[in-house]
């Protein structure tokens, strides 16, 4: 270590900025897949910021137009905006997915599974996952610790009722530094992925607790049509989708197998223009015999299967 302050095995550093390295392990996934593909849709209309939730301003976050800093009051075009995902971009997106018996993983607001029975149950119909996004789409670091403990254990229950089970993936979105620490107390996850460190799954202890990290995506992710610099159309939005593709199924098919996550929304990439890049997206895909299409709970398995947590 030649007197280095900053060696990891000295320092005390808390980050890991080493992950797996040279080393990457060889997943094996089923089938003998060059790459794991998985899609997730987040599911939030109706769990948004809200005077009608108790709120003190509406949404300002991911809208369709600037919106400035957040109103006071209720603003009918955010509320338009996010009605439009639950009632018709979440259908469009569902029936393209069924028809190509693609599974997918749902972030689900429970408050907004809530208020849409019809949409859970189209969700489990197609054998879905139904992970958790948290009880409300909101910044968890607003809330103090006895508040959060109560907000996640209302979380859980209110999943049980809406989904018919709990949830065993968890993404909050806007973690505080108390979350990850509380799900850990109060279940046992399956997974988590509050993390965007890695592509591959890796153990984490958290509080005393292994747990397994399934990290997620910003880039690969439909909300960069909203936010700048992002995606201008579906082309765009497809262009990057197969460019990210092709080079993870190149080194997967040279020996070193990874996994592509995909992040989607119904108010956005539920809009025609922009489903059409994902619709080219997915031709794209299918032209692929060596990939392997998985929910995140089947991945999650698969890697406690193959890679155990062992203590370091």
């Amino acid at each position: 270590m030649n007197g280095n302050p900053f060696h990891p095995a000295t320092s005390g550093y808390p980050r890991d900025l080493r992950g797996y390295g040279r080393d990457r392990p060889d997943p094996a996934w089923p089938g003998g897949a060059a790459l794991a593909v998985q899609f997730v849709l987040n599911y939030e209309e109706g769990g948004e910021h809200s005077v009608l939730h108790g709120d003190a301003h509406a949404e300002s976050f991911l809208a369709e137009h600037f919106t400035g800093p957040p109103r006071a009051g209720r603003h009918a075009s955010i509320e338009g905006i996010f009605e439009y995902g639950s009632r018709v971009g979440f259908w469009r997106l569902w029936d393209l997915f069924t028809a190509r018996a693609v599974p997918v993983t749902v972030f689900g607001v429970t408050m907004a599974l809530a208020r849409h029975p019809e949409a859970v149950a189209a969700m489990r119909e197609a054998d879905w996952e139904i992970a958790s996004h948290g009880l409300r789409w909101i910044d968890h670091s607003t809330l103090a610790e006895a508040d959060e403990r109560r907000y996640l254990t209302d979380t859980m229950a209110l999943h049980r009722t809406v989904c018919g089970a709990g949830p065993e993936g968890w993404y909050l979105g806007r973690a505080s530094p108390n979350s990850l620490r509380l799900l850990t107390e109060l279940t046992q996850p399956l997974y988590l992925s509050d993390f965007y460190n890695d592509e591959l799954p890796y153990w984490r202890v958290i509080g005393e607790a292994p747990q397994l990290v399934l990290p997620y995506t910003l880039d690969a992710n439909d909300m960069r049509f909203l936010t700048a610099p992002g995606f201008g159309n579906g082309e765009d939005f497809a262009r990057y989708l197969i460019d990210s593709f092709d080079v993870l199924l190149a080194e997967g098919l040279r020996g070193s197998p990874g996994l592509m996550s995909i992040g989607l929304h119904p108010r956005i990439t539920g809009r025609p223009g922009r489903l059409a890049g994902l619709a080219r997206f997915l031709d794209h895909v299918a032209k692929h015999p060596q990939v392997w299409l998985a929910r995140r709970d089947q991945v999650a398995r698969h890697w406690r299967a193959r890679f155990p947590y062992r203590a370091p």
